[in-house]
């Protein structure tokens, strides 16, 4: 059997970082797109664009071929390069301290492990009519923060 092919665009936004934030993402399967988003009160970029990537994979159910485009370094290298050190070390980084973020990044190691994912980097305003979508969203949710940023905990944001 085929399996499905998956495309998911994510970002996330902060007013101030830290400030009030939001994240959004956009998964499309065939002719199915579903979008979610939300803000929250006190957070950062780099969390969410952590939290974008974790509520898309939360909502992929038995895929195995998965293509996030994300236009943050952070992530992408984060996801390519840097966890497999930072499992070894013991979550930690290169100068030995616990990685920042690692609630987030303990949950994103969960998700990823029973799935094929392509990880792609796009340049952010660069007309990508996803990426531009996912900014325009993270940017409205991160202007009405209705959520508490404290550690993982995601609510249902449709």
């Amino acid at each position: 059997m085929k399996s499905k092919k998956i495309k998911i665009f994510t970002d996330g936004s902060c007013i101030g970082n830290p400030g009030p934030g939001g994240f959004a993402t956009i998964i499309k399967y065939q002719n199915i797109t579903k979008i979610f988003k939300a803000g929250y009160q006190m957070t950062t970029n780099n969390r969410m664009e952590l939290i974008a990537i974790i509520k898309a994979l939360e909502n992929v159910t038995h895929a195995h071929n998965i293509l996030i485009y994300t236009d943050s370094t952070y992530i992408k290298l984060g996801t390519t390069k840097w966890i497999k050190n930072w499992k070894k070390n013991g979550w930690k980084n290169s100068k030995h301290k616990t990685i920042k973020n690692l609630d987030l990044w303990q949950k994103i190691n969960l998700l990823i492990q029973n799935n094929k994912i392509t990880w792609n980097w796009i340049k952010s305003h660069n007309g990508n009519t996803n990426n531009e979508h996912c900014d325009k969203l993270a940017k409205i949710a991160a202007k009405n923060p209705k959520n508490i940023d404290t550690g993982y905990i995601m609510q249902n944001t449709t």
